[in-house]
């Protein structure tokens, strides 16, 4: 059996949504600074010079790259490290991109180091 039900008018605001705005504000700068690729920058000692020492999340990490550390491959998503001597002038040329756990263990896992 079915029932009648009745319905009942909508109030004038129904329907009215206001759309999702996906596109950026002009006043966001985006994903541009220090801290835009999962932490901000270090300065560290290492092998007597200064080094700069950025933490990269996996979100940011798109390409591949090789570990100096252990000369193995850095996935694509793989959260990692990327340290360059702090002095002036050096470029992205200099930039090199280490696992985590090869930077933590630096001093014994020089570049060019073979086991």
């Amino acid at each position: 059996m079915l029932s009648h039900r009745r319905l009942l008018p909508l109030p004038a605001y129904a329907g009215v949504v206001s759309p999702r705005s996906n596109r950026r504000r002009r006043d966001d700068p985006g994903d541009v600074g220090p801290g835009a690729y999962g932490g901000p920058e270090q300065l560290v000692e290492w092998a007597g010079e200064e080094w700069v020492v950025r933490r990269v999340t996996g979100s940011a990490s798109t390409k591949p790259y090789r570990c100096p550390g252990c000369d193995q491959e850095i996935r694509p998503a793989t959260p990692h490290v990327v340290a360059w001597p702090h002095e002036a002038g050096r470029g992205l040329e200099d930039r090199r991109h280490w696992h985590s756990a090869c930077w933590q263990a630096r001093d014994r896992r020089r570049p060019g180091q073979h086991r």
